[in-house]
């Protein structure tokens, strides 16, 4: 009991209290999370369209989301973290009513391109906000803790919105919009400004610049572009494989069981994670995660059966839970202190390619090559990007080194500024 209580403390405590808001925020917004996790389903099954068709309306949520990201970057260092938050959340509950309510095929399409730009333009400011209040020694469990919240969420949405789909479809939509509603409700009382207003203007003085830095950081691209080389792969158990399990007689409410496993094991076990990875090289976390993701979702193409589907499920989630730490320590501390907002788009932007086109390509390979070569696909870009990572790690950590010698990787402020006659804090 006493090693379990050590082991709680060292895990949640010493974290600051804007860092739970935001964490309760997230895991509010998560438990409602019910419309992505079905909308090829609703698309094909409720509203009769085609696999291309979903995967083209699916491929526009995303291009909405690289909108979204890009603007959202740059708003979260110019504009402010918090009323980037307020707007994105405020803009995305209206619009998931919308695309509930759409009926023609240009409609939903219309309403997922909106929605995508306005919900991913959340996400920049959001992590950006993080890593402001969060000290770099704390921040490996932070985003652990955060992740968990997310998992936590998508497991229990997952289930919930199998159930809900099965009385009525607008209903998921309905509870998504409160959620979104809620967390901005809590943004507005209980989440002060963490943006540093100096920073801020230094880098609104010059976009030009700004963009001129990030596009010349080639290390930082060349991360991204192997981000987008495993999303493009891990995206896929929302696009193509609920279409792929009702091929094969399953029903909504089964697909929601079995991709509940991914946010059950994240659950139970994405705690621990931190300590286990804490010391080792990232290049090589990264690696294995790509690996065992790939080889997860390359087993797909024998799957045919709930259990073995959710076998699939629960081996390239074990991947996903060593990926996301390590990437959201490199992204902070590749990410130069007054550029945060526009670092944390770019990264997200890598999200929302893939957003638009895993379901465009996922598609189209199933119709065209056969169900076993998509997934056998995902398994040989696993490796690819494995291999990458290996090769890449180098530099990044090198350049991680010369941004916190330089000065230009700052310690985080709190959200309340400490007396002037305090020290500041150390550098990260």
């Amino acid at each position: 009991m006493r090693t379990m209580r050590s082991w709680f403390r060292d895990t949640t405590g010493g974290l600051p209290t804007t860092f739970w808001y935001l964490w309760t925020g997230t895991l509010i917004n998560r438990l409602g999370s019910f419309v992505l996790v079905f909308l090829a389903i609703y698309l094909t099954q409720e509203r009769g369209f085609s696999a291309s068709q979903a995967g083209l309306v699916l491929g526009l949520w995303g291009v909405g989301g690289a909108v979204g990201t890009t603007a959202g970057g740059t708003l979260a260092d110019r504009w402010g973290r918090r009323p980037t938050l307020l707007t994105a959340h405020v803009g995305a509950a209206t619009m998931m009513l919308a695309l509930g309510l759409a009926k023609d095929l240009w409609a939903v399409a219309l309403g997922a391109l909106l929605l995508g730009m306005f919900a991913e333009a959340a996400r920049p400011a959001f992590g950006a906000m993080m890593i402001d209040v969060v000290p770099a020694k704390d921040r490996l469990r932070a985003f652990s803790l955060n992740y968990w919240a997310i998992n936590l969420g998508f497991a229990c949405a997952a289930v919930l919105a199998g159930l809900a789909a099965q009385a009525d479809y607008l209903l998921l939509f309905v509870v998504d919009a409160a959620t979104m509603l809620i967390t901005a409700l809590i943004i507005f009382t209980r989440v002060p400004e963490t943006r540093q207003s100096g920073r801020a203007a230094a880098a609104a003085k010059a976009p030009r610049g700004a963009l001129r830095t990030i596009l010349s950081d080639r290390v930082y691209l060349g991360f991204v572009a192997l981000n987008l080389l495993a999303a493009l792969v891990f995206l896929q158990h929302i696009s193509m494989l609920p279409i792929a399990m009702s091929d094969d007689g399953l029903s909504p409410a089964t697909y929601g069981s079995v991709i509940a496993l991914n946010g059950v094991l994240i659950v139970i076990g994405q705690l621990f994670v931190p300590r286990l990875i804490r010391g080792r090289s990232r290049s090589h976390v990264l690696a294995l995660a790509a690996v065992v993701m790939g080889a997860g979702f390359g087993l797909t193409a024998f799957a045919g059966t709930v259990w073995l589907y959710g076998l699939t499920v629960l081996i390239w989630t074990v991947g996903e839970m060593l990926n996301s730490p390590s990437n959201s320590t490199l992204i902070a501390e590749l990410s130069p202190a007054e550029l945060r907002g526009r670092y944390q788009g770019v990264f997200s932007l890598s999200w929302q390619i893939a957003g638009a086109c895993a379901p465009i390509l996922g598609g189209l390979v199933r119709e065209h090559a056969g169900n076993a070569t998509l997934w056998l696909a995902c398994a040989g870009i696993g490796i690819v990007t494995a291999v990458a990572h290996l090769v890449s790690g180098p530099a990044r950590e090198r350049r991680a080194t010369a941004l916190r010698r330089t000065g230009e990787a700052l310690a985080p402020v709190s959200a309340t500024p400490p007396p002037a006659a305090q020290p500041e804090p150390a550098a990260a």
